[in-house]
């Protein structure tokens, strides 16, 4: 281990601002009662309990409603299509009674959040699901987040929770990605079967050579429909995001405070943090539909990091809905930047140069208080 690898897991979660948390069938339900392991999931929720009084943000992404619906209705894990959908809808409910019996006696609220892959591909979608999102954590509630399996087809389906995990990292813009697995990290040969496999604790780069372990040695880890390949595409989506990646033992008691007190772990590193990977995808990634043409005021404004006021919005052209991308520019024409609109084109006509106070009132709702967000806009460099 060299010195830079010691402690970088403990170090990374210590760190986090916003931590997603995976979890996946093996360790949610009980194999011998085919019910919620509840001592396992009072267990993990003392961990994030302890991870929100040190003021961090925790989602949940849990596996498990398939399986534990499965066992009440009495069906084999080969069922057809529309079984494992009526599993579904029979035991997402049980998934959640066995969430809010582990997080209630921290005071702690469980909100189930259910997403297909077109939630976190659609643009439309994902905007509505990042303000459900980042509404639930600023109201102080654990999303628990699985797929939709209740109407989700093969088509539209991530095929594994650790896609989904790290779709959901991106969404959030993560800080960090927690992969609980029935190992405790990434080894350069499955050390089930060869004691002389080396662990690797710290991971800088997903080369094809890492990438390729995960296919080999490494392919028979965890049980579910993920194993230790889907849990490296899930590093390389997070990392893409800003988003690190641990993956980390679920099958010891307290699994993040294990990390903590040096417990063996993989972090995956991120090159760049969630905000600036974000900016960077608004900047390279996005055709502008618009333009929204600013006064000098509202110029000087997004130079000294401010947000868009629409009180700063002398003109709208173009056809957007909310979320697209839109040029910023000054009356005379030069390029500010780029940002995503919080209204589409016609609000946006309503509200220009008007106050915030005056939004609901013009648009009909209550909306955003800004045109654009500062968090959703790049200026070029001059």
């Amino acid at each position: 281990m060299t010195p830079a690898s010691e402690g970088a897991a403990a170090r990374a979660l210590d760190g986090a601002r916003r931590v997603v948390i995976k979890i996946g069938s093996s360790l949610v339900v009980d194999g011998e009662t085919r019910a919620p392991s509840a001592a396992w999931l009072a267990s993990l929720a003392a961990d994030l309990a302890a991870l929100k009084s040190a003021g961090r943000e925790v989602v949940v992404v849990s596996s498990g409603a398939v399986a534990l619906g499965r066992g009440r209705l009495n069906l084999q894990k080969n069922a057809r299509l529309d079984e494992k959908q009526a599993a579904a809808a029979v035991g997402q409910s049980m998934l959640m009674q066995g969430w809010e019996a582990a997080l209630s006696p921290h005071g702690l609220v469980p909100a189930q959040v259910l997403l297909t892959r077109e939630d976190t591909e659609r643009r439309r979608r994902w905007l509505n699901a990042r303000a459900t999102l980042e509404a639930l954590l600023k109201l102080g509630a654990v999303p628990v987040v699985n797929e939709n399996d209740t109407v989700a087809t093969e088509e539209i389906r991530y095929g594994d929770n650790d896609r989904l995990a790290a779709r959901t990292a991106q969404l959030v813009r993560a800080d960090l990605l927690v992969l609980l697995s029935d190992v405790d990290g990434l080894y350069t040969a499955d050390p089930r079967k060869h004691p002389s496999a080396e662990h690797l604790p710290l991971i800088e780069a997903l080369t094809p050579e890492i990438m390729a372990l995960g296919g080999g040695a490494n392919a028979e880890a965890d049980v579910g429909t993920g194993g230790m390949a889907t849990k490296l595409v899930a590093a390389r989506i997070a990392r893409s995001a800003g988003c690190a990646t641990l993956i980390v033992s679920g099958l010891t008691e307290r699994p993040l405070e294990a990390v903590r007190e040096g417990g063996r772990a993989t972090l995956i590193t991120a090159p760049a943090t969630p905000l600036a990977a974000y900016k960077q995808w608004i900047a390279g990634s996005l055709e502008p539909a618009g333009t929204l043409v600013l006064d000098d005021g509202a110029a000087e404004a997004l130079a000294g990091g401010r947000s868009l006021l629409p009180s700063g919005v002398a003109r709208v052209e173009g056809r957007f809905d909310k979320g697209d991308s839109v040029r910023l520019t000054r009356l005379d024409g030069r390029q500010l930047g780029v940002g995503l609109a919080a209204y589409a084109a016609d609000e946006m006509a309503m509200i220009r140069g008007r106050h915030t106070r005056e939004i609901e009132g013009l648009v009909g709702y209550k909306g955003a208080g800004v045109a654009v967000h500062r968090d959703d806009l790049v200026l070029e460099a001059h």
